[in-house]
């Protein structure tokens, strides 16, 4: 066992449950129904909160079933290899609790939608962990999970035909280039990680780009500053987040590669930095 693998640290156990992507899910669900006026209920938290666990969990405890013991590179993988029948357990009962609470609350437009992406989620985990897993020139996963999460993000907003198109489309875009953005420089460190699993990735694929993945979030942040100044007034806290979470990805990204943070902690960084529409969240409740 590598010491990556031994007992997690306390900041490492929200990326050990799979409890960091919905966090990150929420808070921009939350952000992009606010910019397109959009009213989030309950139930939308709920449904993406859980949809989201249900997802990434799925495919890390795969993962963890696939692996050898002595393979496995990752705290979060030896968690659902060593927790793997208790995860069998509680991971029916959530989803038994995810589609109740759909089918009850979510109109038929939204379960249409939700079902749709259900339906994408089943065929990446069934091409990702069986099909086309040692295929060379696979859809690269980073590309895929970043369709899929900011397809969750914006699904309710989507679904109703009331909402701004125009701020809508534009606020699914800037958070689908940020979440490529933590994708690929996560991919880029943990590159060994993903050759010991027998994973394909951005940076495994494409190895002489790692050095431009690296201007990545400069560039996001760059781009999403300039829009503030012409952009509808709604998109603004969404380009300010935006900009923001891009260029704090960028300090976590040269912290890494300065060797001053290892690995670890700019994995768990790396997450915890797209939270910054929580910060507007907090606030406007504090106002309240």
């Amino acid at each position: 066992m590598t010491a990556s693998t031994t007992r997690p640290r306390w900041w490492q156990w929200p990326t050990v449950l799979s409890l960091d992507a919905p966090a990150v899910a929420l808070a921009w669900q939350w952000l992009v129904a606010r910019a397109a006026l959009f009213p989030l209920s309950s139930q939308h938290v709920i449904v993406l909160g859980t949809s989201t666990w249900l997802a990434y969990s799925a495919d890390r405890w795969i993962e963890g079933w696939r692996l050898a013991p002595d393979v496995v590179q990752t705290p979060r993988h030896r968690f659902y290899q060593t927790q793997r029948r208790a995860i069998a357990v509680v991971w029916p009962l959530v989803f038994a609790a995810d589609v109740a609470i759909a089918l009850h609350w979510l109109t038929p437009r939204e379960l249409s939608a939700g079902f749709i992406l259900l339906g994408a989620v089943a065929l990446y985990l069934l091409s990702h962990q069986f099909v086309h897993r040692h295929h060379r020139w696979r859809a690269p996963k980073e590309i895929i999970v970043t369709l899929l999460l900011a397809g969750g993000v914006g699904l309710f907003p989507v679904a109703d035909p009331f909402v701004r198109d125009g701020v809508l489309g534009s606020a699914i875009g800037c958070v689908a280039l940020l979440f490529f953005t933590n994708l690929v420089l996560i991919s880029a460190w943990e590159i060994d990680v993903d050759a010991a699993h027998g994973q394909t990735s951005l940076a495994l694929q494409f190895r002489r780009a790692l050095r431009a993945s690296r201007a990545l979030p400069w560039g996001v942040a760059a781009g999403a500053g300039l829009a503030w100044v012409t952009v509808p007034s709604g998109l603004a806290p969404v380009l300010a987040c935006t900009a923001v979470s891009a260029l704090l990805l960028a300090g976590v990204d040269l912290a890494h590669h300065r060797k001053d943070i290892n690995g670890r902690l700019a994995r768990v960084l790396a997450d915890a930095v797209l939270l910054t529409p929580a910060v507007l969240w907090l606030a406007a409740h504090l106002r309240r």
